[in-house]
């Protein structure tokens, strides 16, 4: 099974584990939307992949709303791909 790390803080939250609060995005509006619902100085947006290992790109701690536009123009609606390592018995 392969889930977005949302869709398993979702599980998770169902079965009453603590998760991060946070709200997936599609779009650069959607984003700075999102910073205002969230508060705070700063927030750590990134992009979703499965199986999380995204290293050093598609993570980002932003300040402001010229952050947060910068990073979801470079990075929202592009293919990511990040390196994953073969698990014991899935090859």
């Amino acid at each position: 099974m392969n889930l977005h790390e949302y869709q398993a803080k979702q599980i998770f939250k169902q079965y009453g584990l603590p998760v991060s609060q946070g709200i997936a995005c599609k779009t650069a509006e959607e984003a700075v939307e999102a910073i205002k619902q969230l508060q705070g100085e700063q927030w750590a947006i990134k992009c979703q992949v499965h199986a999380g290992g995204v290293q050093s790109r598609g993570v980002k701690l932003v300040r402001n709303e010229a952050e947060v536009r910068e990073f979801a123009d470079k990075w929202l609606g592009k293919r990511l791909v990040t390196f994953q390592p073969m698990l014991m018995g899935n090859g």
